[in-house]
């Protein structure tokens, strides 16, 4: 009984520590926007862009601010940053109100431990995903790459 009790509160914790690699199937997960509204990923989904540091966000939105409002919606998909590595006060005080005023929905990390997407220092991560499995990974630094991806 005890032992089922621990991997029951475990095995969520090491799912999400797994990084999300070639033919994985994406299964359910949550995070907040930057409103604190939830929003569930699922097997939907068709990219996942990722972000680890300023430079590669602000990259992103200069791509994202030149496209309409809904084409993460029309494309099928989602805009994750990840800010653990901004100071919890900095984050609260100029980096989320600093994101409020961007036209499109960003998804946020916020724990540190999270593992579930790979990372290359000064690139973004882009996932893309068929009939809710990770056909493609790649590594990208410009928007010239990013505007190939969505053609």
């Amino acid at each position: 009984m005890i032992k089922k009790l621990i991997l029951s509160i475990l095995f969520p914790a090491i799912m999400f520590c797994s990084s999300l690699k070639i033919n994985d199937k994406i299964s359910n997960f949550s995070l907040t926007d930057q409103f604190d509204k939830i929003h569930t990923i699922n097997s939907g989904v068709s990219t996942i862009i990722v972000t680890f540091q300023k430079d590669t966000l602000e990259m992103i939105n200069d791509f994202l601010s030149s496209k309409s409002e809904n084409f993460l919606e029309d494309k099928h998909a989602v805009f994750i940053s990840n800010i653990t590595s901004s100071p919890t006060i900095i984050t609260r005080m100029f980096t989320i109100p600093h994101l409020r005023d961007y036209k499109y929905t960003i998804l946020l990390i916020y724990d540190e431990n999270s593992m579930k997407f790979l990372k290359e220092e000064n690139k973004t991560t882009i996932y893309s995903i068929m009939n809710g499995q990770v056909n493609n990974i790649q590594y990208i630094s410009s928007k010239d790459e990013l505007e190939k991806i969505f053609h």
